[in-house]
């Protein structure tokens, strides 16, 4: 499978476990490198267009002239949109609270934005998943928060952990999106690159 990739040395540029774990699920070997990227964005930019606008510039982070012709570098960018509100990782305890609280009890949406990069050529696309969140309470809020410290998550929340076995009550889209990695769509593009 893939072996139209087989002249790539493939870059994974996420420190995420949850989309190496993904990128190894669907056979691509790969090594890990990041960059530092600022990851500030327009204010009037459409939410929709913020998290494959994220991931290209993850990816341009990688200079062409830095690039070998045998690499390619494989970005991604989360978002958990409620409204027109962005809700990224939480900064601290309270903020991360306070986006559960916002996200309970209603359906809200996760976008992925995901930018294949080689000195050839660029191909970014996205993929948004509905997902719907029984009201939570307080306890469950906190003890989710506590135990789990999910900082590291747009959104507040990882579906693979606790609080996606006891709270979400349905996925449109891809489950593996709201984890992180749209697979079967970045499978299909890796098909044709």
């Amino acid at each position: 499978m893939l072996e139209n990739l087989n002249r790539y040395n493939i870059i994974l540029a996420s420190k995420s476990p949850r989309r190496q774990e993904l990128l190894k699920g669907i056979g691509l070997p790969f090594s890990v490198m990041t960059k530092d990227v600022d990851e500030s964005y327009s204010s009037d930019m459409p939410v929709f267009d913020v998290a494959p606008f994220l991931s290209y510039k993850k990816a341009k982070a990688f200079e062409d002239k830095e690039l070998p012709e045998n690499y390619m570098v494989i970005t991604a960018d989360t978002v958990v949109i409620v409204g027109d509100a962005i809700l990224g990782k939480p900064k601290d305890y309270e903020d991360a609270c306070n986006m559960l609280r916002l996200i309970s009890g209603k359906k809200h949406s996760v976008v992925t934005g995901v930018t294949v990069h080689t000195k050839e050529k660029t191909k970014t696309f996205s993929a948004t998943s509905k997902v719907s969140f029984e009201t939570l309470d307080e306890e469950e809020i906190k003890y989710y928060v506590e135990t789990y410290r999910p900082y590291d998550k747009a959104g507040s929340y990882g579906i693979q952990e606790w609080i996606g076995y006891v709270g979400v009550n349905s996925v449109e889209g891809s489950y593996f999106n709201v984890m992180g990695l749209p697979t079967q769509k970045l499978y299909q593009i890796l098909k044709r690159f």
